[in-house]
């Protein structure tokens, strides 16, 4: 057995329970809530209002669930709910008694999900097995996609995570992972991308809304840096060397540079590159930049092309998202 295994778990009580009720069979891999994050507050919270959700929407039907767990792997509660919220008449009996025929509901109902959901079987994070062994990350998995496709008003909770252990059965024993999983999104993470997804969308469909930013940033940079005596009159070419972008750091967030920190003048490429990657250093650490930026890429500071325009106003484009001004 994989001696990490043994560490996955605050008590041995705990592994020899997860064992004992879940069978592994050669071959398979299973990935599983490790016990310390069940009684997790926001998981928790997120349970109560599906199980509210599903009773409510369900409520002329008389169907009442209590636990996600127990009743739901059969598929009449998926079967129900689908059909209410979707107007899915699905081809399938109401009631199945024998785990044959509870498969072959289940299977029916997820690819009527996958179908409606537009999800290729890659995108899935649930699957037939699954939810008929009770599991319950990829039952709130599969209940969490549902309800943001048909009541994406409904309010749940952001950032719930849980961590995750992936077993699997291999010729040589237990083979382990543990892993942090996000149930629904991750806030953080989706501000970042739509911030990205905004510039992205500026320079492929609208270049001609381009010149307009451009002169917002460049008043913006001017009002701050302005008051060191400098004027930016080509937001590209004078933010290209990262001296204009420390300064506008400096400025917004009360940091003093050392002029030995940084080239004041810079004379080469590598001067420039020192200089923008101390910027980009510092919107790091500010909690600014949550997303990396290598070398290779900062050099396009210092191109007169559509990437090099892209990097310089990025940088002072946070930096004015940031200071709200």
């Amino acid at each position: 057995m994989d001696p990490d295994f043994l560490n996955v778990f605050t008590q041995p009580a705990a592994l020899n329970q997860l064992l004992a009720e879940n069978v592994i069979a050669q071959g398979e891999k299973r990935r599983l809530i490790k016990p310390t994050s069940s009684n997790n507050p926001k998981l928790e919270e997120l349970k109560l209002l599906l199980i509210d959700w599903i009773n409510t929407t369900l409520k002329e039907e008389h169907i009442v669930v209590k636990s996600l767990e127990e009743d739901l792997y059969d598929g009449l509660v998926l079967h129900h709910l689908l059909e209410n919220l979707g107007s899915l008449k699905l081809d399938v009996d109401k009631i199945a008694l024998t785990e044959k025929k509870q498969r072959q509901k289940l299977t029916v109902i997820l690819e009527a999900v996958a179908k409606c959901l537009q999800l290729e079987e890659s995108q899935l994070k649930w699957s037939v097995e699954s939810i008929l062994t009770k599991d319950l990350l990829s039952t709130l998995h599969l209940l969490v996609a549902i309800a943001k496709h048909f009541e994406p008003k409904l309010a749940m909770p952001p950032n719930v995570q849980v961590e995750t252990i992936i077993i699997e059965n291999t010729s040589r024993g237990l083979k382990t992972a543990n892993v942090v999983e996000y149930i629904t999104e991750n806030k953080e993470n989706l501000e970042a991308q739509s911030k990205d997804d905004a510039f992205d969308e500026l320079f492929s469909r609208a270049p001609d809304k381009l010149d307009a930013v451009k002169k917002v940033f460049l008043q913006f940079v001017n009002r701050h840096v302005g008051k060191l005596g400098v004027k930016v009159t080509d937001i590209e070419s004078q933010l290209a060397d990262g001296v204009i972008l420390l300064l506008l750091i400096g400025q917004l967030e009360g940091y003093f540079l050392n002029l030995r920190d940084f080239f004041l003048t810079p004379a080469s490429t590598t001067e420039m590159l020192h200089n923008v990657n101390l910027a980009l250093d510092l919107l790091t650490d500010g909690g600014l930049l949550n997303f990396s930026v290598n070398s290779e890429d900062s050099g396009f500071f210092a191109s007169g092309d559509e990437f090099g325009s892209y990097y310089c106003i990025l940088p002072a484009s946070l930096l004015l998202i940031h200071s709200g001004k």
